[in-house]
């Protein structure tokens, strides 16, 4: 959740998308129930992450492995 919390601040998701966003993945029981999203929300979501780069964020080595 923080990371949709920190795309609203960021002006990255509407307070509508964030609200819809985060109203889904509470009421989701399974990561597949999470899956089923809608696809606007879906969309709202991949534009956002895309302007934090999260997926470079995904692909790093957590730095307790990366030192040494």
């Amino acid at each position: 959740m923080r990371t949709i919390d920190e795309m609203l601040h960021l002006d990255l998701l509407t307070p509508t998308e964030h609200g819809a966003i985060e109203a889904w993945i509470a009421r989701a029981k399974s990561p597949d129930a999470i899956l089923a999203m809608p696809p606007p929300l879906w969309q709202a979501l991949e534009r956002a992450s895309e302007a934090m780069n999260v997926d470079a964020d995904l692909a790093r080595l957590p730095a307790w492995l990366s030192e040494g």
